[in-house]
């Protein structure tokens, strides 16, 4: 987003990444949740459109999940300065994990409002590329699913414009094309969110998952084709996904629980926090049950190795794990008894492997 504020003009933005937007006024963003850039480039037959322009690749941050993703999106910072770090974080006075794409706290106990007790402009502070266009005089638009207007995510990260509510395929594009023609300057942000559920439920290698790119293929084609002849069109993602096999079950391995306060993050990205002064006796226990199919580090060394960005603010800081665990291949850390519906999916995402990490950046001119 910043590259594209760039190139519409806004003062204080740079191009990062090397957009050719020459002549180009208005810019629609189409974020397709789960489409990575491998998976994308093996099937040329489901996606023809989408297949006939790749061409450069972007890096997502860490993890390879939405929140954290769309975050990044939304302020052009990464995790470790945005602050949304996994799927499952800390929350600020409570003493459950949270949901940053749900804005909720997670597993039992007391209903908790919070959006209430969690403001998500105070959780993430720094004005948002969307605010940042608007301010510049931008007509700014955002298309996605009605739940999303309101969010906790939308408000902390993705705030600033317009918010079009669309319902179907066929809405995004009319939603999204109508937006692009607004004002002398036009940015959209549009959303697709099934390729990502259809590869968590059926498997990023099923035929249902290829059917699904088959129609966000078409949905592109269809928004590229009614583009101005000063728009361009921008399709990315957020993260690519796997398929698991052999995963690893925390609640069933008495060996991962010792010394282990909560665990946050998700199956093949885990923020484990522990008791106190046992984070040393978590790593040594989790490397030698884990072997070397994931990858233990205490949050020191995270930081240290850049998975957060350059630099990692004190609240970011206090959201990451004491510990964190990453699957190298195929596997992945489930929780059958704490999370019974998220440890029967077939696909997953989140650690650092090319397939999760490597996203298409296709750019369409009208």
């Amino acid at each position: 987003m910043p590259s594209v504020l760039a190139h519409l003009g806004v003062a204080g933005e740079t191009d990062r990444i090397g957009l050719d937007l020459s002549g180009v006024s208005r810019v629609c963003v189409l974020l397709i949740d789960g489409l990575g850039a491998e998976l994308l480039a093996s099937h040329p037959e489901a996606a023809p459109f989408l297949s006939a322009r790749l061409g450069p690749i972007l890096t997502a941050g860490f993890p390879t999940t939405t929140a954290t993703s769309l975050a990044s999106l939304g302020t052009g910072l990464p995790s470790g300065q945005h602050g949304v770090v996994g799927y499952l974080i800390p929350a600020a006075g409570q003493d459950r994990l949270m949901n940053p794409l749900k804005w909720r706290l997670h597993g039992e106990g007391p209903r908790v409002d919070l959006l209430k007790e969690l403001v998500p402009e105070e959780f993430q502070p720094t004005p948002t590329a969307f605010e940042r266009a608007a301010a510049d005089g931008i007509s700014v638009s955002r298309v996605a699913p009605p739940y999303q207007g309101g969010s906790g995510l939308t408000r902390a990260a993705l705030r600033g414009g317009e918010f079009r509510p669309s319902f179907s395929l066929g809405d995004l594009v009319d939603a999204s094309a109508s937006a692009l023609r607004l004002g002398t300057r036009s940015l959209v942000y549009a959303y697709h969110g099934e390729l990502d559920l259809t590869g968590h439920a059926r498997g990023p290698a099923s035929a249902a998952w290829a059917l699904e790119l088959a129609q966000v293929d078409l949905m592109a084609r269809q928004l590229a084709e009614r583009l101005p002849s000063d728009g361009a069109l921008i399709v990315t993602a957020d993260h690519g996904m796997v398929e698991v096999r052999s995963p690893v079950d925390i609640d069933t391995s008495p060996e991962l629980t010792e010394g282990v306060r909560l665990i946050g993050g998700e199956p093949r990205a885990r923020h484990v926090y522990t008791d106190d002064g046992a984070a040393d006796q978590v790593v040594a226990s989790w490397r030698d049950r884990l072997g070397d199919e994931f990858a233990v580090l205490t949050r020191a060394e995270a930081i240290d190795n850049g998975w957060f960005g350059p630099t990692v603010s004190p609240a970011a800081t206090e959201r990451i794990g004491d510990v964190i665990a990453i699957a190298r291949g195929s596997s992945a850390l489930i929780r059958t008894g704490a999370e019974p519906l998220q440890s029967m999916l077939i696909g997953h995402h989140g650690s650092l492997t090319s397939a999760e990490l490597h996203v298409p950046l296709l750019v369409f001119r009208g």
